[in-house]
């Protein structure tokens, strides 16, 4: 069976990501595949090729796919796969929309723009109960969702597990200001794109909805 190899560490980055989103332990990991544990921390340190069968059954013991672990899909959207047998779609409580959105990341922020509507990832925290971001000082984000004190702007959470075909998304709804600067900094809020960010955003929910698909 043909070696499949990938750059340095990013075989090792991925399935130290899996396994500690699963809340798994190496032990626990290497059991499920079948593996000794300090092969999986050698996986996780050094760069590495794996035979296609080695590769199948680390990611079925990470719950993802080969093409996961391996980076194939880095480039494209999620969620190209076929729908589960039996897909079963229900709404969420706004209680358990802010629990999965609580421990912060990457939402998308939405609001209208001088050419229409604006759909915009951003970092993002939970802060005393609001959402809170980043952005530049006269950004088309700060403009736009601060165009007024009463606007209502749009800010969307969602996950997606290929390999189980499931998922959620969270929408929550309400007015955008700026925070107040005896209230900074916020921590845990560190923006992806880097540069000056200096104008943090506070969305404050007024709307939360959401919905979570799963197989029967």
């Amino acid at each position: 069976m043909p070696r499949q190899t990938v750059r340095p560490g990013d075989l090792g980055r991925r399935i130290t990501y899996h396994r500690e989103k699963l809340g798994l332990s190496r032990e626990q990991v290497a059991e499920r595949a079948g593996m000794a544990t300090g092969f999986v921390e050698y996986l996780e340190q050094r760069p590495s090729s794996l035979t296609q069968g080695v590769l199948l059954r680390l990611a079925a013991a990470l719950e993802t796919t080969a093409d996961e672990l391996l980076g194939g899909t880095t480039d494209r959207p999620p969620g190209g796969g076929p729908a589960a047998a039996y897909p079963v779609l229900r709404a969420l409580e706004p209680r358990e929309c802010l629990r999965l959105v609580a421990p912060g990341g990457v939402g998308r922020v939405a609001f209208t723009g001088p050419t229409g509507p604006v759909v915009l990832p951003v970092n993002y925290t939970i802060h005393r109960g609001n959402v809170v971001f980043r952005t530049r000082l006269g950004g088309s984000i700060g403009e736009g969702a601060l165009e007024s004190a009463t606007t209502m702007i749009g800010f969307e959470v969602d996950h997606i597990d290929e390999a189980r075909r499931e998922g959620w998304s969270v929408l929550i709804q309400g007015p955008a200001c700026p925070i107040a600067p005896d209230e900074l900094p916020v921590p845990g809020l560190e923006p992806w794109p880097g540069g000056d960010r200096g104008l943090y955003i506070r969305i404050l929910p007024r709307h939360i909805t959401g919905r979570r698909i799963h197989g029967f």
